[in-house]
């Protein structure tokens, strides 16, 4: 058996997340699949982080063990051959045995778009959260520098883990012309935890909540109702950073 890493980009919105479900459309199931059919064996693959329904990846890698007798580029095509257009395996390689997409992966960076216009561009429908009313960008600037901290996110998420602790290296928003770039990194994250930072942000910019309610939640670790829970397709895993040992 051989170690195969893989990196892949894909349109999740028509996906119920990474993770193989039964009976559902996951990326995870796609790829074993399509593997599957070339090799002729069933296929465990292991992806760097498990992005949910609805979420895309322009950088997401992955792991699997496999005997194939093609060369790397044949067998990368084939793949690709075999999966929807909206998932793309963008390179393969042979690495050593001891390389676990997940396990090893030093941080993630995922970004969050927002489209502050007044009318709706369909060509970014489906990769921006479409808000048409104005916001205080200066405070939500503010606000996202805020969660650059190692500390208990429980307040910003669905934490169903028992460590809620992270640490995030990274937090910043920028303006781009009509779109506010929300990035963040970190090693790992709570379920929905970005998604419910950038709903916080969006509570920030309407004046809803101000930037002392967020140091008074990491205070309460509790999750509040007045923070929602930004829909799925604004997200994007970016990147996913490793050791250098490790590194292409």
């Amino acid at each position: 058996m051989v170690n195969y890493r893989i990196s892949v980009c894909y349109d999740g919105l028509d996906f119920y997340g990474w993770q193989r479900q039964p009976y559902l459309k996951t990326i995870q199931g796609e790829l074993e699949k399509a593997i599957e059919k070339i090799t002729g064996l069933p296929t465990k693959v292991i992806g760097a982080g498990r992005t949910d329904a609805g979420v895309h990846a322009v950088g997401q890698v992955a792991n699997f063990y496999t005997i194939c007798h093609l060369d790397n580029p044949t067998f990368a095509k084939a793949i690709n051959a075999h999966l929807p257009g909206s998932i793309r395996v963008t390179n393969l390689q042979i690495v050593p045995p001891n390389f676990h997409a997940r396990r090893l992966a030093a941080s993630k960076i995922y970004q969050y778009r927002l489209l502050n216009s007044s009318s709706l561009d369909p060509f970014r429908l489906r990769y921006t959260l479409f808000h048409p009313y104005p916001l205080d960008i200066a405070a939500m600037i503010q606000a996202a520098a805020l969660f650059q901290r190692k500390d208990d996110f429980s307040a910003f998420s669905s934490n169903e883990d028992k460590n809620p602790f992270r640490e995030v290296i990274r937090s910043e928003l920028k303006q781009e012309k009509d779109e506010l770039i929300y990035t963040i990194e970190a090693k790992g994250f709570l379920r929905y935890m970005v998604r419910t930072i950038v709903g916080a942000l969006l509570e920030v910019g309407k004046g809803k909540i101000s930037l002392e309610k967020i140091n008074q939640l990491f205070l309460t670790k509790q999750r509040v109702k007045d923070i929602p829970t930004a829909p799925p397709h604004g997200l994007c895993l970016m990147k996913v950073i490793y050791p250098p040992e490790f590194s292409p």
